[in-house]
């Protein structure tokens, strides 16, 4: 356990650390650091800066940009994927445990599913984004995407709803 929580503690620092340095050395510090870490991060790849990786289970295909202070979970991110400044791709709804009022929140267990952001997606500035979202999908600035996401939609507001289909 102690041998896990040093990882994490170390990944953190690191991803942390890195997303600080400006400019193109810092990006390609960032995707280097994240190609050797991450389940896999494709070396054409942007990642920007201030961005925070929270977990090294991430995926990140080819060409896909990350904006300026992102924070990433446990998700895969297909090919073409744009996400602009300020987004935040977390894991769920559930990462806190609420159910025994008996035990602090911070002691209760949670759940970081992984999900995927499909191929080719734009995510609009300052969206929160908590499920997965089906390929050429938009999700509009700031909305906050509450539920699964179905391929070619284009969603927004607070919570995330479907505003019209782009295949159709």
């Amino acid at each position: 356990m102690a041998l896990l929580c040093d990882k994490q503690a170390l990944f953190q620092t690191f991803s942390q650390g890195l997303s600080l340095l400006p400019g193109h050395p810092g990006c390609y510090l960032r995707r280097a650091f994240y190609f050797l870490v991450l389940d896999s991060c494709a070396l054409d790849c942007y990642i920007g800066f201030g961005t925070i990786f929270s977990h090294p289970s991430a995926k990140i295909k080819s060409r896909v940009y990350i904006g300026p202070y992102c924070i990433v979970g446990n998700v895969t991110l297909e090919a073409d994927v744009i996400i602009a400044s300020r987004v935040s791709l977390i894991n769920g709804s559930e990462q806190h445990g609420i159910e025994d009022l008996n035990i602090p929140i911070n002691q209760q267990p949670g759940k970081f599913p992984h999900y995927v952001i499909g191929e080719d997606v734009w995510i609009g500035e300052g969206a929160l984004v908590m499920r997965a979202v089906g390929t050429k999908s938009i999700i509009g600035a700031g909305s906050v995407v509450t539920r699964e996401v179905e391929p070619y939609s284009v969603v927004v507001g607070n919570p995330g709803k479907t505003l019209r289909k782009r295949n159709s």
